[in-house]
């Protein structure tokens, strides 16, 4: 048996990019052999082991057949005759599909193995398809647009943007599951050029399938590509920002049904909809003084009296993008600073345990601080 390190490993060694993680392929085994030798399985779909000492991954070499829709509609055929060009064939890219020997020590060594022009295509900052199975996995999509965020110099070969736009033809991403669709647009977000990623969804015709109808036609407009350039520039590579920027003209509601359908972590939808709830708030008022009792509804829309730094995150926010905040923070500080034992023993003794009669003494605690500040 031979190991190789293959992939992203040594796209990126070659790049002189940082390697987090290396892929290892084994060729030349079987699942029994490796389990002599103390690997213990964890493959579901195909077999890959854990490293007895380094708990790292390695599969066994392996080829692949379409039997179905999706990117799990295959069939994976792993056995000591599969040679390492046939598993590195299956790979979706060939700047992906590059692989190196490991020795006894663990280290790579020998010459890079590049059967289909890897490092080339590295070269002309190019990215291309090893093989016409590429367009069998609607996966792949998501993840060159992923890819094109994260290395924005790179184009698109015109022969692969044929086959992911044969991906979308086919209506295969309607297989994808939610989760696979989140994690790539959510490390899509947080990379250098989140703009890059919306852009090859454009241009593949997959916006209107992967992402909520009124961004995927905003993002048709180029101004409001330039603004959401320009929105990103001014703000950190955090995802709760990153992704309230991108949705931040959807309704709250509309935000939802689409979380809803991505499965989007909870505390990043919230912060979505609080955001999208505040830009409402200020177009309303932005000729005229602040109402205090929608403000104050905002406030507790936002919870700010038990999530007080997701509101000021959420204001931050605000105020980086230009949009003028700072009467509202100042609201918010006096509604925060109200004495709660003063307010508690103004009730009446017998309604002290009485939960909506204390609500509705802070309530109106909190509309007259907001109130003061929104008149200072």
């Amino acid at each position: 048996m031979k190991i190789y390190a293959v992939g992203g490993a040594i796209r990126d060694t070659l790049m002189d990019l940082p390697v987090h993680d290396i892929d290892y392929v084994v060729v030349g085994s079987s699942v029994e052999e490796m389990l002599a030798k103390g690997f213990r399985p964890v493959g579901k779909d195909f077999p890959v082991f854990l490293h007895p000492e380094t708990q790292a991954e390695y599969a066994l070499a392996r080829t692949e057949r379409k039997t179905g829709k999706g990117y799990k509609g295959f069939h994976f055929y792993a056995d000591p005759s599969v040679t390492l060009e046939q598993d590195l064939e299956r790979r979706d890219l060939t700047i992906n599909a590059m692989a190196q020997e490991v020795g006894a020590d663990g280290k790579q060594f020998g010459p890079i193995i590049d059967p289909f022009n890897g490092q080339e295509d590295l070269a002309a900052k190019v990215f291309r398809h090893v093989s016409d199975a590429f367009a069998e996995d609607p996966l792949r999509l998501l993840r060159i647009a992923r890819f094109a965020a994260r290395f924005p110099e790179f184009s698109v070969a015109n022969e692969t943007l044929i086959a992911l736009k044969a991906i979308v033809q086919s209506g295969e991403l309607n297989a994808l599951s939610a989760e696979r669709i989140w994690q790539e647009l959510a490390r899509g977000l947080v990379a250098s050029k989140p703009m890059h990623l919306f852009q090859v969804l454009l241009n593949t015709g997959a916006a209107r399938t992967i992402l909520p109808t009124e961004l995927a036609t905003k993002l048709s407009e180029e101004l409001f590509r330039d603004e959401l350039i320009s929105r990103f520039s001014l703000v950190g590579n955090g995802l709760e920002e990153r992704c309230a920027i991108t949705l931040m003209n959807l309704s709250a509601s509309e935000i939802r049904s689409w979380a809803e359908c991505v499965r989007m972590p909870i505390d990043v939808r919230d912060f979505c909809e609080i955001f999208s709830d505040l830009r409402v708030l200020i177009n309303i008022y932005r000729d005229i003084s602040y109402g205090a009792v929608d403000v104050l509804n905002w406030f507790n829309r936002a919870d700010v009296w038990r999530k007080p730094d997701r509101a000021q995150a959420i204001l931050n926010l605000a105020e980086k993008l230009e949009l003028n905040v700072s009467t509202l923070m100042n609201a918010m500080r006096n509604a925060q600073a109200i004495n709660t034992a003063e307010i508690i023993s103004g009730v009446a003794a017998e309604d002290r345990s009485n939960g909506e009669r204390i609500g509705i003494a802070f309530e109106v605690a909190r509309l007259a601080a907001v109130t003061k500040a929104l008149e200072a």
